[in-house]
């Protein structure tokens, strides 16, 4: 069931790896970006929007598109145009080249968020996912001071509110494969997605 959360799906990335706009390219045959939005409508029952500063590539999907507040500031600057726009006191935050987002993952970070600013599933290597986590209103002053100094690693901030860090066992009963992390980088990513998608069919 869907809680009551926002959801924004971060869009600003040049894709230089890539060489053309990555969410934009088909996995399973639909575009990336739209297999994100699919799952992401499944467990956030508040206002879902696109972090992107070109618009005409994502207006068909009929959602609210907002451009950076503060430009040329990275994944912490859409984060925060995320947060501000957003009508929840939570919202979920996904990159848009991840084409196997775990609906059952996403549900599990939101349902921790209650006493948490963030709430961020560790990878196997235990470094914080933080395209994939839920975000409370209360990260917005920090986050702010980190951009304002040109700070712009996203997790600088995490030092500042209260992390609730998701891992191992805690992510193995919903996602073992960690397949919930893999971006859409490069053509050869590409290339492994579309084997990965008809394997999962």
């Amino acid at each position: 069931m869907a809680e009551q959360v926002s959801a924004a799906i971060l869009a600003g990335g040049m894709s230089t790896r890539m060489g053309q706009n990555k969410a934009l390219l088909e996995v399973g045959g639909k575009p990336i970006v739209e297999r994100v939005l699919e799952r992401v409508r499944e467990v956030a029952g508040g206002d879902v929007m696109i972090i992107a500063n070109d618009r005409e590539p994502y207006e068909h999907l009929g959602l609210p598109i907002y451009a950076d507040l503060l430009p040329r500031k990275g994944p912490l600057g859409g984060l925060y145009t995320a947060l501000m726009h957003s009508g929840e006191e939570h919202t979920l935050v996904v990159s848009c080249d991840q084409p196997f987002l775990s609906v059952p993952l996403m549900s599990y970070l939101i349902s921790q968020r209650e006493g948490y600013d963030v709430v961020v599933p560790l990878n196997s290597w235990g470094y914080p996912q933080s395209m994939y986590a839920v975000y409370g209103k209360g990260c917005i002053e920090p986050i702010r001071r980190r951009l304002d100094a040109d700070e712009l690693k996203v997790i600088g901030f995490f030092s500042d509110v209260r992390v609730r860090e998701v891992a191992g066992e805690e992510i193995d009963q919903f996602d073992p494969e960690r397949l919930s992390f893999f971006n859409v980088n490069t053509p050869e990513d590409l290339e492994k997605a579309r084997q990965l998608a008809a394997e999962l069919g």
